[in-house]
Parts: C-alpha cells; sequence; structure tokens
C-alpha cells in the first residue's frame, strides 16, 4: 500500500481531483444509449411535432434533478439536424432558476424515438419515446438508458386523470417503479 502522507496537501488535492475527474469520466463514458432491454420505442415518430415546449409531471428522483420544480424542457431543431435541449426548473435549495443546454441527436433512423442526449461534450446518455399521444403530441414518457430514468411530459402543466392512468399503467407493465415518481409542482410563475 502506498503512503502519501509525505505529499502536501496542494499535490494530495491535484490526486484527489484527478481520482474524481477520472471516475466521473468512466461513469460518464459507460452511460448507454440503447433503450432498457424489453423496452419498446414510438415509432413513428415525427420530431417536428415533438419540438416546443414541454412540463415535465412526473419523474424518478436523481441528483441532477433533486428538489426542483417547475421543471420544463425546450426542444428546438438545429440547423445540422441535432436537437437543442433545454432543460429549466427552479431549486428552492438555492432559491433560483437554473437551466441546462443540451443537445440531442437520433441513435437510427429519425421516425424512431430514440435518442441520444448530451449534457456534458462528447458524453452521451439514452432519450426513448415510449409512449406518446400520437394524434397531438400532447402528452409523452421517455426512459433514459435503465427504468431508473423516467419522465411524464405534457405540453400542459397538468395531465388527464386518464391518461395518467394510462402511463402509470403501461409503466409498472414494464418494471417502472411507480409508487417512486415524484409529481413535480408547476405552480410557481416563470421568472
Amino acid at each position: 500500500m502506498t503512503n502519501f502522507s509525505g505529499l502536501t496537501p496542494r499535490i494530495r488535492r491535484r490526486l484527489s481531483l484527478s481520482a474524481l475527474l477520472l471516475t466521473a469520466l468512466l461513469a460518464l463514458g459507460a452511460c448507454s444509449t440503447t433503450p432498457p432491454e424489453g423496452v419498446t420505442v414510438v415509432t413513428p415518430f415525427d420530431v417536428n411535432r415533438y419540438l416546443g415546449k414541454w412540463y415535465e409531471v412526473a419523474r424518478l428522483d436523481h441528483a441532477f434533478e433533486r428538489g426542483m420544480s417547475n421543471v420544463s424542457a425546450q426542444y428546438s431543431l438545429q440547423p445540422d439536424g441535432s436537437i437543442k435541449v433545454i432543460n429549466r426548473g427552479f431549486s428552492s435549495e438555492k432559491n433560483r432558476w437554473n437551466e441546462a443546454v443540451g443537445r440531442a441527436v437520433f441513435t437510427g433512423e429519425p421516425n424512431r424515438a430514440s435518442l441520444k442526449v448530451s449534457f456534458f461534450g462528447p458524453f452521451y446518455g439514452g432519450y426513448h419515446v415510449i409512449a406518446l399521444d400520437q394524434q397531438n403530441y400532447q402528452w409523452a414518457m421517455v426512459v433514459g438508458p435503465n427504468r431508473d430514468y423516467v419522465w411524464i411530459l405534457a405540453r400542459d402543466k397538468e395531465l388527464p386523470m386518464a391518461v395518467q392512468v394510462e402511463l402509470l399503467t403501461q409503466a409498472r407493465q414494464l418494471g417502472i417503479a411507480v409508487d417512486a415518481l415524484i409529481w413535480v409542482d408547476q405552480t410557481r410563475v416563470d421568472g
């Protein structure tokens, strides 16, 4: 075992920071961009109808949105065919609006709702639409690279109860922990 006690505090901090960054890079590099096994992605999919603002109605808890309310996502098509993603929400802990800008690209044909999204340079995670109001594009359910990342989105801040029941039933059948969903407060006026 190596003894680092003879190193200066500055060098120990640099080693610790380097180890932390390496761990983070390895974790991000391991992100999957394929849908979870047994999950069917929406086809056909019309990206132009999907663009615009969506409100987060419900989600499973994860560190990058923990404690956030009034979360929304804005999708816009870029000249290169990618999709600009702006996620925005209110942090009550920090008493301010937070915003993250990312980029999404299709992982295959653009008529299949399977994309990969990145908020951190070259590192991507899966974004897969598994339920969608095919007629009006008013609600959607999205999973990430596994069943631990789930979002229910809608064009309005509230979703009709019948649609909620339909989506929860589908999610439960897919093995998603619907009892752990956080129903997002959307009562704050945008600031």
